[in-house]
């Protein structure tokens, strides 16, 4: 697998801009975190009415640590016009030997519905296969977790089935409905 290199990578899409969190970040994604937790805290076990600023700084170390190390990419998603913190969106759990991530995003609550996850989703594969040098890219979604399936088939993600027990949600295994990008399904899309 490639690596980006050493400058910072910013990726834009038609309404959005992604790039690598700074330390700066904490408070807008605090602010951002507390105002959808009803919505993300069911799906995402990080998520949580208490959350701290402490906990959302070590989740910026971690997420520079990550690009460091070349173990994940995560990336911020800000609106390309105000710079508002929309979310955020992953490339983790890599297999390097197999060209393998799996992609992980929210939204903020009162951005929601308007096709910034879809188009975040299409912008960071495309990073990931061109960049990166991906083969594939997992969305593992928890079937209930209408949303974010919703996103996943509007970013071009085919699905493949159900994966047993594939993901841990507040200590308890849940089934998973599996998606997968390939390269060729951009550039069905023109996104390539």
């Amino acid at each position: 697998m490639a690596h980006p290199g050493s400058a910072p990578v910013i990726l834009r899409g038609p309404r959005i801009i992604l790039r690598p969190h700074v330390p700066e970040d904490v408070d807008p994604l605090l602010e951002a975190v507390r105002e959808s937790v009803d919505e993300l805290s069911p799906w995402l076990p990080w998520c949580h009415a208490d959350i701290t600023r402490r906990e959302l700084a070590a989740f910026v170390d971690a997420s520079r640590a990550g690009w460091k190390d070349q173990s994940q990419y995560q990336f911020l998603i800000s609106d390309a016009h105000n710079a508002t913190v929309l979310g955020g969106i992953s490339l983790a759990h890599l297999v390097k030997s197999n060209r393998l991530a799996n992609m992980g995003y929210w939204i903020r609550t009162s951005a929601t519905r308007r096709g910034i996850a879809s188009e975040a989703a299409r912008t960071v594969a495309t990073f990931g296969f061109n960049q990166l040098g991906l083969s594939r890219i997992e969305i593992a979604v928890i079937p209930a977790n209408l949303a974010s399936r919703k996103v996943a088939e509007k970013a071009g993600a085919h699905l493949e089935g159900m994966a047993r027990s594939r993901l841990v949600m507040h200590g308890k295994a849940f089934d998973a409905a599996l998606y997968s990008l390939i390269p060729t399904d951009l550039a069905a899309r023109g996104d390539s």
